[in-house]
């Protein structure tokens, strides 16, 4: 009986462990409505790698999860430290559910369904548009 608990608590602990968005996360994707409904044609496939090879590797759009319920988000620029546009905010997780919350009222301000949680990706999409989906990989 002590081996079947202890089991059961160990298991409980990897699944919290491996649920957490506690940490920095690098946004790798973002499809909007129109992205995701819509098929690339074969020519576009082909375009597609050379348009954007070296777009994507000089800024990165970071998401940093607190364990207190605060964040950043913000845009990395290759060569800086510190990212511009950088917005404060608080989360809270419901279930399946990440809520963006205003910092002085408390009022939800966005809603997203965590799809994917796990040490190296998080995949989310908006609450009210199953088609917007955001990619992040795990930086820290």
């Amino acid at each position: 009986m002590k081996y079947l608990l202890s089991t059961f608590l160990i298991y409980s602990f990897v699944a919290v462990r491996s649920q957490s968005v506690v940490g920095t996360w690098q946004q790798v994707e973002e499809k909007t409505c129109l992205q995701t409904e819509t098929k690339e044609s074969d020519t576009e496939k082909e375009l597609l790698p050379s348009m954007t090879g070296e777009s994507r590797s000089s800024v990165a759009k970071l998401i940093r999860f607190n364990a207190k319920g605060t964040g950043q988000e913000g845009i990395f620029s290759k060569g800086s430290k510190k990212g511009t546009a950088m917005n404060d905010f608080q989360y809270k997780i419901n279930g399946q559910e990440l809520q963006f919350l205003d910092k002085k009222s408390g009022i939800i301000t966005q809603r997203f369904i965590l799809d994917e949680v796990n040490d190296e990706s998080l995949k989310i999409h908006n609450a009210l548009k199953d088609c917007e989906v955001r990619i992040f990989t795990r930086v820290k």
